[in-house]
């Protein structure tokens, strides 16, 4: 099950970086999102990102991993810095950041709740 989880979360890697590099105009609806939505989908990305690769159980720290998925975050905010049809936003790194944290937690909530 743990290859499976490997090749969903390098897909979602994938995924998530061919959708930060293309204009917003390319994706329907996302142009129109406010401010707290934008906020709240890199909350839940990032969420998502680290409660995966967690699961992946990786042979690398806990802490090397979640730096490494905040490392990918903030590579695509800075690649948006020089992007024409994109912006820089430390809000984002920001959620990133807090999805990244409520992913651990909630991780290590799991395993601590099939403990007992």
């Amino acid at each position: 099950m743990k290859k499976v989880y490997k090749i969903i979360f390098f897909l979602s890697l994938a995924l998530i970086m061919y959708l930060s590099l293309v204009p917003a105009s390319f994706i329907p609806n996302i142009a129109a999102l406010n401010f707290i939505t934008d906020k709240g989908i890199h909350f839940l990305i990032f969420l998502y990102l680290s409660y995966l690769g967690l699961l992946c159980n990786f042979k690398i720290s806990t802490n090397v991993l979640l730096v490494s998925i905040f490392s990918f975050g903030l590579s695509i905010e800075i690649i948006h810095f020089y992007h024409p049809n994109r912006l820089f936003e430390i809000f984002d790194l920001l959620s990133n950041l807090l999805g990244i944290v409520a992913g651990s937690l909630l991780f290590n909530l799991k395993f601590f709740f099939e403990k007992y």
